[in-house]
Protein backbone atom coordinates (compact mmCIF):
# COMPACT_ATOMS: atom_id res chain seq x y z
CA UNK A 1 0.00 0.00 0.00
CA UNK A 2 2.03 2.97 -1.35
CA UNK A 3 -1.08 5.93 -0.94
CA UNK A 4 -1.54 7.27 2.51
CA UNK A 5 -4.09 9.24 3.50
CA UNK A 6 -3.37 10.40 7.08
CA UNK A 7 -4.90 10.33 9.49
CA UNK A 8 -4.47 6.49 9.95
CA UNK A 9 -6.86 3.96 12.07
CA UNK A 10 -7.12 3.15 14.69
CA UNK A 11 -8.49 6.68 15.53
CA UNK A 12 -8.89 9.14 18.34
CA UNK A 13 -11.83 11.52 19.10
CA UNK A 14 -9.46 14.11 17.33
CA UNK A 15 -8.17 12.53 14.58
CA UNK A 16 -11.63 10.57 13.57
CA UNK A 17 -12.74 14.55 13.36
CA UNK A 18 -9.68 15.82 11.32
CA UNK A 19 -10.54 12.77 9.06
CA UNK A 20 -14.42 14.12 8.61
CA UNK A 21 -13.15 17.48 7.99
CA UNK A 22 -11.01 16.69 5.54
CA UNK A 23 -14.20 14.54 3.78
CA UNK A 24 -16.22 17.97 4.08
CA UNK A 25 -13.39 19.95 2.72
CA UNK A 26 -12.66 17.30 -0.26
CA UNK A 27 -16.49 17.27 -0.94
CA UNK A 28 -16.68 21.42 -0.60
CA UNK A 29 -14.12 21.65 -3.69
CA UNK A 30 -16.47 19.93 -6.28
CA UNK A 31 -13.44 18.60 -7.27
CA UNK A 32 -14.42 14.49 -8.45
CA UNK A 33 -11.08 13.11 -9.29
CA UNK A 34 -9.74 15.07 -6.16
CA UNK A 35 -12.14 13.60 -3.97
CA UNK A 36 -12.10 10.11 -5.56
CA UNK A 37 -8.53 9.55 -4.32
CA UNK A 38 -9.58 9.57 -0.73
CA UNK A 39 -11.24 6.25 -1.70
CA UNK A 40 -9.31 2.87 -2.16
CA UNK A 41 -8.97 1.88 -5.96
CA UNK A 42 -11.67 -0.93 -5.61
CA UNK A 43 -14.05 1.29 -2.94
CA UNK A 44 -17.52 0.35 -2.25
CA UNK A 45 -20.31 2.78 -1.97
CA UNK A 46 -24.32 2.76 -1.69
CA UNK A 47 -25.37 5.94 -2.67
CA UNK A 48 -29.38 6.13 -1.52
CA UNK A 49 -30.57 3.72 -4.14
CA UNK A 50 -27.07 3.83 -6.25
CA UNK A 51 -24.62 1.54 -5.68
CA UNK A 52 -21.04 2.20 -7.21
CA UNK A 53 -17.21 0.53 -7.28
CA UNK A 54 -14.27 2.05 -7.57
CA UNK A 55 -12.99 5.22 -7.98
CA UNK A 56 -14.27 5.12 -12.05
CA UNK A 57 -17.60 4.88 -11.05
CA UNK A 58 -16.88 7.32 -7.87
CA UNK A 59 -15.77 9.99 -10.41
CA UNK A 60 -18.66 9.30 -12.95
CA UNK A 61 -21.23 9.99 -10.27
CA UNK A 62 -19.63 12.96 -8.64
CA UNK A 63 -19.64 14.60 -11.90
CA UNK A 64 -23.01 14.02 -12.51
CA UNK A 65 -24.28 14.84 -8.97
CA UNK A 66 -22.63 18.34 -9.14
CA UNK A 67 -23.75 18.73 -12.64
CA UNK A 68 -27.69 18.80 -11.54
CA UNK A 69 -26.87 20.08 -7.57
CA UNK A 70 -25.87 23.46 -8.50
CA UNK A 71 -24.64 25.51 -5.52
CA UNK A 72 -23.35 22.65 -3.62
CA UNK A 73 -22.08 23.30 0.06
CA UNK A 74 -21.74 21.04 2.52
CA UNK A 75 -20.76 20.57 6.23
CA UNK A 76 -20.80 17.30 8.05
CA UNK A 77 -19.97 16.12 11.83
CA UNK A 78 -18.72 13.59 13.49
CA UNK A 79 -21.41 11.31 15.28
CA UNK A 80 -19.43 8.26 16.04
CA UNK A 81 -15.87 6.55 15.73
CA UNK A 82 -14.00 2.89 16.28
CA UNK A 83 -10.78 1.49 15.46
CA UNK A 84 -11.09 2.02 11.25
CA UNK A 85 -14.54 3.32 11.33
CA UNK A 86 -16.23 6.55 11.21
CA UNK A 87 -20.45 7.48 11.82
CA UNK A 88 -21.10 10.89 10.25
CA UNK A 89 -24.22 13.24 10.06
CA UNK A 90 -24.30 15.86 7.64
CA UNK A 91 -26.44 18.67 5.63
CA UNK A 92 -25.70 20.32 2.18
CA UNK A 93 -27.25 23.05 0.31
CA UNK A 94 -28.15 23.10 -3.85
CA UNK A 95 -30.63 23.91 -5.53
CA UNK A 96 -31.70 22.35 -9.12
CA UNK A 97 -32.24 23.52 -12.41
CA UNK A 98 -35.42 25.09 -11.88
CA UNK A 99 -34.14 27.42 -9.09
CA UNK A 100 -36.09 25.43 -6.45
CA UNK A 101 -33.29 25.12 -3.32
CA UNK A 102 -33.21 21.51 -0.85
CA UNK A 103 -31.22 20.91 1.80
CA UNK A 104 -30.02 17.31 2.20
CA UNK A 105 -29.72 15.54 5.49
CA UNK A 106 -27.90 12.04 5.88
CA UNK A 107 -25.91 9.41 7.70
CA UNK A 108 -22.73 7.86 6.25
CA UNK A 109 -20.79 5.08 7.95
CA UNK A 110 -17.21 4.83 6.54
CA UNK A 111 -14.58 1.99 7.04
CA UNK A 112 -10.78 2.45 6.16
CA UNK A 113 -8.10 0.66 4.70
CA UNK A 114 -4.69 0.69 7.28
CA UNK A 115 -3.57 3.39 4.98
CA UNK A 116 -6.39 5.67 5.88
CA UNK A 117 -8.30 5.42 2.45
CA UNK A 118 -12.09 5.19 2.81
CA UNK A 119 -12.82 1.33 1.41
CA UNK A 120 -16.45 1.53 1.99
CA UNK A 121 -19.17 4.31 2.38
CA UNK A 122 -22.77 3.94 3.12
CA UNK A 123 -25.03 7.10 2.83
CA UNK A 124 -28.14 7.40 3.16
CA UNK A 125 -30.03 10.88 2.50
CA UNK A 126 -33.56 13.29 2.53
CA UNK A 127 -34.00 16.25 0.43
CA UNK A 128 -36.03 18.70 2.01
CA UNK A 129 -37.42 21.51 -0.64
CA UNK A 130 -36.09 25.02 1.16
CA UNK A 131 -36.75 28.93 0.28
CA UNK A 132 -34.06 30.51 -0.68
CA UNK A 133 -34.05 32.66 2.24
CA UNK A 134 -33.81 30.02 4.02
CA UNK A 135 -30.62 28.84 3.42
CA UNK A 136 -27.68 28.87 6.02
CA UNK A 137 -24.53 27.82 3.70
CA UNK A 138 -23.21 31.39 2.25
CA UNK A 139 -19.69 31.08 1.53
CA UNK A 140 -18.03 30.90 -1.55
CA UNK A 141 -18.78 28.31 -3.74
CA UNK A 142 -15.91 25.53 -4.06
CA UNK A 143 -13.63 26.48 -1.05
CA UNK A 144 -14.02 25.45 2.43
CA UNK A 145 -15.95 26.66 4.50
CA UNK A 146 -14.91 28.85 7.01
CA UNK A 147 -13.47 28.07 10.36
CA UNK A 148 -15.39 30.69 11.89
CA UNK A 149 -19.13 29.61 10.23
CA UNK A 150 -21.08 27.56 12.70
CA UNK A 151 -21.38 23.69 12.23
CA UNK A 152 -24.92 21.55 11.93
CA UNK A 153 -25.46 21.26 16.11
CA UNK A 154 -24.77 25.11 16.32
CA UNK A 155 -26.93 25.80 13.71
CA UNK A 156 -29.61 23.06 15.25
CA UNK A 157 -29.12 20.95 12.53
Amino acid sequence: MSEQRPPLPPFTAGTAAQKVRAAEDGWNSRDPQKVSLAYTADSRWRNRSEFLNGREEIVAFLTRKWATEEEYRLTKELWAFTDNRIAVRFAYEWRNGSGQWFRSYGNENWEFAENGLMRLRIASINDLAIAEADRLYHWPLGTRRPDDHPGLSALGL
